[in-house]
């Protein structure tokens, strides 16, 4: 078990605030009722403006940007990056695609810089402060888009973002379900984590020293997280998942059932007291950032 005497925090995040009605609902409930500490806005999402509005309501919760290019609407309209999107202002639904095209197509990279300040620019609108950024389908640690995130986070004082970082060996010996993906995921992840410190640091943005849920994504149920509580070595970890309630008509933004299956585990008291049981403080990145500059 960890040296119980390091301090140790907790990042307890909820991805794809303002993607519906039931993910908002999910995400302040896990605030209010759980261990939920940090979300990440969706600002084009069908239910930002209610996500933004429950925000402001919670002081507590702290807001990131969650940057969307890809799976989802844009915040610019599609004469102005044309390449980027549809007609109706969609980007591509195909991760793999979208890497490749914003690599490689030389005309997309002004459009990408152009809009990822746009979504940045509408958080900066919203009133709330910015906690982090990270991305839907971690599409943001692609080195073009990471670049740009660098680049921009002067201007809308970027602290934090996420590089995803996950133990392959200890998310096998806890649940070997996926484990194709889950080896092709840790190696591509991995090079883009190897390249994003370099990065980060040198441009003084933190990140987590370990971030649980992209091996497990859709499956962050209560067993696995108090599995994988006492076995965390890092002391500074975030762990998020994708909580939401079911609501006839909304579109799911996981698996089917996962949503509530997710929240059911933030909302846990047997989690919170793992969390506790291993020294971690539950913090967000907002005040993490704050005790660390006193």
């Amino acid at each position: 078990m960890p040296n119980s005497q390091r301090p140790r925090f907790a990042i307890i995040n909820g991805d794809d605030f303002g993607f519906s009605h039931g993910v908002n609902q999910a995400i302040i409930q896990a605030h209010e009722q759980g261990v939920l500490t940090s979300t990440s806005l969706m600002v084009t999402g069908d239910a930002a403006e209610e996500a933004i509005a429950w925000a402001r309501n919670h002081p507590s919760l702290a807001v990131g940007l969650h940057l969307v290019l890809v799976c989802g609407q844009s915040a610019l309209p599609p004469s102005q990056i044309p390449h980027l999107v549809d007609a109706m202002g969609n980007f591509s639904n195909s991760p793999l695609q979208a890497g490749l095209r914003y690599q490689f197509h030389p005309a997309i990279r002004e459009e990408l810089w152009r809009e990822i300040r746009a979504q940045l620019k509408k958080f900066h609108n919203s009133g709330l402060s910015l906690s982090h950024v990270d991305g839907h389908l971690h599409l943001h640690t692609h080195p073009v888009i990471l670049r740009i995130l660098v680049e921009l986070a002067p201007e809308f004082d970027i602290k934090v973002i996420r590089l995803p970082k996950e133990e392959l060996r200890l998310n096998l010996k806890l649940d070997k379900h996926n484990l194709l993906t889950k080896l092709a995921w840790s190696g591509v992840f991995g090079g883009l984590r190897r390249y994003g410190e370099g990065l980060l640091k040198a441009h003084n943005i933190s990140f987590a020293e370990q971030v649980y849920g992209l091996l497990q994504t859709g499956k962050m149920n209560e067993a696995y997280l108090l599995n994988l509580i006492p076995q965390i070595q890092a002391d500074l970890v975030e762990i998020y998942s994708h909580p939401a309630v079911l609501k006839t008509g909304e579109p799911l933004n996981g698996p089917p059932q996962s949503g509530e299956m997710e929240l059911t585990a933030l909302l846990s008291d047997q989690v919170r007291e793992a969390l506790s049981a291993n020294g971690f403080e539950r913090i967000n990145w907002i005040d993490y950032c704050n005790q660390q500059h006193r």
